[in-house]
């Protein structure tokens, strides 16, 4: 019984996705991601890293056409709106909302199943608390350092209860203390929470605090 088939089930699984531009194919391949693993697909710039992230996430651009299965806990999600399929993403930047607050950032994400103003405001100081910012919760985000922000960034991804997490190249514009900070930061959460991860970079050090599979395109 092969990786493939064995967790066929659980995580995230690529079956035989293939994403071209016009006639150039930029992408081939099949992976599976088992909960609370970091998988990296790794290459240099315009290779096509993102829009693997993009054809996962279910928002490809229309200049690309994709093909193949991705499956998230044995559940065929490749043509569910990319809303509905509970897949977190962190990008190279944060992208807080600059006219919300710390504690609004992390409201606009929060799970709806959780009602009532009480019971969401607990669940918001809750998640600030569990990344040391307790009490950041009225703070412009304007006035975070980068990595409070990275933090708040996480906390937002995590509060929306996501199935599988992808990861655009989010430590590359930190300096190089806090990008190992925030590495241990984002792949504990998705231990901690049995995420399937996939990380795309250009960076080996990030493959190898990762510890999963690597991908070479």
């Amino acid at each position: 019984m092969n990786r493939m088939t064995t967790i066929a089930t659980r995580g995230l699984v690529l079956e035989r996705i293939r994403i071209a531009r016009a006639d150039r194919v930029l992408i081939e391949l099949s992976l599976a991601v088992a909960p609370g693993e970091v998988a990296t697909v790794m290459g240099p710039s315009g290779v096509g890293k993102s829009t693997l992230l993009a054809y996962v996430g279910g928002f490809l651009a229309p200049a690309f056409t994709g093909k193949g299965r991705v499956k998230l806990d044995g559940v065929d999600v490749t043509d569910v709106a990319p809303a509905l399929r509970r897949i977190g993403v962190l990008f190279q930047d944060d992208l807080l909302f600059p006219h919300l607050s710390v504690a609004g950032n992390l409201l606009f994400a929060l799970d709806p199943q959780v009602r009532g103003r009480k019971a969401r405001r607990a669940a918001v100081d809750e998640a600030l608390a569990g990344i040391g910012l307790d009490g950041f919760g009225e703070r412009d985000p304007a006035t975070l350092s980068g990595g409070q922000r990275a933090h708040v960034a996480l906390a937002r991804v995590l509060l929306s209860k996501p199935r599988a997490l992808l990861l655009d190249e989010p430590f590359s514009r930190l300096d190089a203390g806090l990008r190992d900070q925030i590495r241990q930061l984002v792949f504990g959460a998705a231990r901690e929470h049995a995420l399937p991860v996939l990380l795309v970079t250009h960076d080996a050090a990030d493959a190898a605090a990762a510890g999963g599979p690597v991908v070479a395109l």
